[in-house]
């Protein structure tokens, strides 16, 4: 049986040469945990926008850009994307079926990132979704984070 090992553990590297010597000490810290994370897009700017299947929001991810940053130290996890439904938006719904096919293959997820796409629409093009309330909806009664935004881009 192999030992549990903390969520954070600190590790020191040893760099050496080509003959053996040692240059250096390194420091590398392991992840947190993970983190399982869906992405909620704006239909109607996603296919405009953010073509290539959204690089701006796995771009952010990799490198921890904008809200992405609160995921640091976690290893994150991309279970699921999908876009609002379009205006006026059936988000509600497509994150319980997210969420009830998640359980069937072991991809349920622990946060909603909107998009910056998504809350872009609603700050300029007159989206009708009211996110404070969306927000709150999913966080009481589906039990899930809402992150309010994805990339800086």
């Amino acid at each position: 049986m192999l030992p549990s090992i903390p969520a954070q553990v600190m590790v020191i590297v040893v760099d050496a040469d080509i003959n053996g010597e040692a240059n250096k000490n390194t420091e590398v810290t392991m992840a947190k945990g993970k983190k399982r994370i869906a992405i909620i897009a704006c239909k109607n700017i996603k296919g405009v926008s953010c073509v290539g299947g959204c690089l701006k929001c796995f771009k952010g991810i990799s490198e921890r850009a904008g809200e992405y940053e609160r995921w640091k130290d976690y290893d994150v996890e991309v279970i699921g994307m999908d876009d609002c439904g379009g205006c006026p938006g059936v988000i509600m719904p497509k994150l319980v079926l997210m969420k009830d096919m998640g359980k069937l293959y072991d991809r349920d997820f622990d946060a909603v990132h909107f998009g910056t796409c998504l809350m872009k629409a609603t700050q300029t093009a007159k989206c009708p979704i009211d996110v404070e309330k969306l927000k709150n909806m999913i966080e009481t009664k589906m039990g899930k984070e809402v992150i309010l935004g994805t990339h800086a881009y």
